[in-house]
Parts: structure tokens; sequence; C-alpha cells
């Protein structure tokens, strides 16, 4: 794994490396961007970088060539990974997981690539409607192993994926071990939501901001690794959004956001006749999805609300959809408007909150449901 395995994002990896070469590598990073632009893959790569050239020049030594053959396989003594875990119905009540619980099931899946999503990881766990936390106990499991002595005699690396799903007492602890970090250890910590980390993290962190990938890049390697054709490869492109996930996702045509667009069309025309006793059916089917699954669909929905009220101006340019989505706005998208938009927007992202935060998912897709009945008819 190297630099050139990372889709685009060349100002991020010319930084990084010029910060080793300078001398001036703080011992904590902060990537933070949205999913699927390549922030763990750019951690991931960095992260070989510092084994293998942990000054800035590779040297071709033997430990080198021993780096590079344990790295191909992500088996590194001296690279850690942690990362958010369910608690299994086999494990005892009083135990909390940790990353090693789950050890290979993450290595099957970074061996597959440095491109994935917390769906894919939810789904290697065997996850159901659980939520995934970083726990406590992960966060003492990684004090004990950073304290231990390099095996390599060169730098130690923590990469913490989605460092914002610890709970408060793992923060509290990651907070200590950044205050006092082990001799020569590097934290990498892979974040889509920074706001949710606690401000005193934040600031024991340097931030490297992982920008959407460029649509020209993204249409290229799809084309080169892919051998998409080049009219397919440049509407992916565009769909994509600067995510390089979203991109393959779009080729994938068993993907979740097609049955997200079934229940979304399903919903839309329901709420237009007012047929409330459908709508209570729906609510039930979706509420089974799982609070992770429930909260990808609102996201989803959000973005189709904003896809159809732009879609209203004529301007193809500016909107960003499949042809299926594009087939349905023809008819839908006069029903969003500058009327009842912003309202519709919120309604979507409250529930989203209010899922994360536990609530009865039924009650919430009901009164979703009701309130979009309402909100339809506004002009």
């Amino acid at each position: 794994m190297d630099f050139s395995n990372v889709i685009g994002q060349e100002p991020a990896k010319e930084r990084l490396i010029q910060m080793v070469k300078e001398g001036r590598l703080p011992h904590a990073l902060l990537f933070c961007g949205p999913e699927g632009v390549g922030k763990m893959a750019l951690a991931m790569a960095f992260a070989s970088y510092l084994l293998t050239n942990p000054d800035g020049e590779d040297n071709g030594s033997l430990n080198t060539t021993n780096a590079l053959a344990m790295l191909r396989k992500w088996e590194h003594p001296d690279l850690h990974f942690s990362y958010p875990t369910i608690k299994r119905p086999n494990m005892s009540s009083d135990h909390q997981p940790i990353s090693n619980d789950f050890a290979q099931e993450w290595h099957e899946m970074i061996m597959q690539g440095t491109y994935f999503t917390m769906n894919q990881w939810m789904k290697q766990m065997g996850a159901t409607t659980q939520q995934a936390i970083i726990t406590g106990a992960e966060s003492d499991e990684l004090s004990r192993i950073l304290a231990l002595k390099s095996s390599q005699g060169g730098y130690k690396i923590a990469i913490i994926w989605r460092p914002e799903r610890m709970n408060l007492t793992s923060a509290n602890k990651l907070l200590k071990l950044l205050e006092e970090p082990p001799h020569k250890t590097i934290f990498l910590m892979v974040c889509e939501e920074p706001e949710k980390l606690l401000e005193t993290i934040i600031s024991r962190t340097q931030r490297i901001d992982v920008k959407r990938i460029d649509d020209d890049t993204i249409e290229q390697a799809l084309i080169i690794q892919r051998g998409i054709d080049h009219d397919a490869a440049h509407r992916i492109a565009r769909i994509a959004n600067g995510s390089w996930l979203k991109a393959l996702e779009t080729l994938d045509t068993g993907n979740e956001n097609r049955e997200f667009l079934n229940m979304f069309q399903m919903l839309m025309r329901l709420c237009y006749m007012r047929n409330v006793k459908d709508l209570k059916r729906w609510s039930e089917v979706v509420s089974a999805y799982g609070r992770e699954k429930e909260r990808r669909m609102l996201t989803y929905f959000q973005q189709q609300v904003r896809e159809n009220f732009i879609f209203n101006f004529q301007r193809p340019e500016l909107n960003y959809m499949t042809l299926e989505e594009e087939g349905f706005a023809r008819n839908f998208a006069r029903f969003i408007n500058e009327a009842n938009v912003i309202e519709i927007n919120e309604l979507f992202e409250k529930a989203n909150r209010d899922i994360g935060q536990n609530a009865n998912a039924k009650v919430v897709f009901y009164d979703i449901a009701l309130k979009l009945i309402v909100l339809l008819l506004k002009k």
C-alpha cells in the first residue's frame, strides 16, 4: 500500500510527505472529510510510508524490505487499528467489546481494499440492529499495546477509524493518551463527524481536510481501473459527487440506494394519496431496518429532496441523479418547492438525529409520513 493507491488527493499527500521530510510530524493527525473520499486509504498509505520511510527517505534496507512484506498483508507489528465494534449475543454481560474481538473480520475487510463504509463493516461483523461504538475497554487496550516498545525500532502507529463513535469514557481515556503520548507513537484518526469529538481531543491533533475527489479524477479511475466507457464514466463521476465509494456503488446493480429510492418513491406517493393505512405499514417496514441503515436511508432522502428541488430549475449541470432517480423526478419534482423544501429537509434531518438517539423508529417514521402529507400540499 502506498500513495499511488489513493485516488486523487495530491495536495494532502504532498503535505504529509513534507511534514516528515522537514521533521515536523505531529504525534496526532485528524483526517476529516465526507464518506468515500479516501480518508482511510490516505491514513493507511501514510502509515505504510512512515513504517518504511521514517525519515522521509527509502534507504532500501533489509528492515524496509521486511516492513513492505508485512504491510502487504497488513500484519506489521507496529501498526495497530482501533475501530467501532458491537456486542455479540454470546458475549458476557460485563464484557466491553474491543477491536481484537473482531480482528479476523477487520483483516478480511481491509485486505479487500482501503475504501469501505460503516455499512460494509457492520455487515462484516454480522450486526443486525446494534450501533457500533468504541468502548472504554478499547482505549485501555490501545494504551496497553502502545506502552510496549516498537518491535522494529521505528514508529508505533495507531489508526483510529471513526473516533467520533467513542463513548465518553473511551474519549476521556484517549485524551489522556494524546496528552502524554508514548515514545515515537503516531495517532492517525479518520473521522467523518468531527463535531462529535471532544474539543479537547481536537485541540491536540493537527487536522488534515480530505476534500471531495474531482470529477475528472474519478472518471479516469473508472476508465482505467474498471474498464468503463467514457460516457458512462462521465455520468457516474458526476453522480458520485466526489466519492469513490459512491461511484463504485453506482456500478453495483443491486446497491442499497436502489432500495432507498423505492422506499422514497413509495413514501411520497402514499403521502400524495393520503393513504394513512399504508403509510403505517411503510413505517413498520423501514423501522425494521436497524438504526444504522435507517440513518443512511434518511440521509439519502435528504439528498433526493435537494435533487428534486434543483430539478425544477431545468439546469441539468446542477443535478446529480441516476437515470432511475431522474425518471421519478420528472413527475415528482414539482411537489418540492420554495414553500416546503426547507421544512422537508429539516424533517428528515431531525428524524436522523432522533434515530441516532435511540428514539422509537416506528413513531419517528410514522410522524414523518403524517407531516409530509401536509408539507407536500404547500405551494
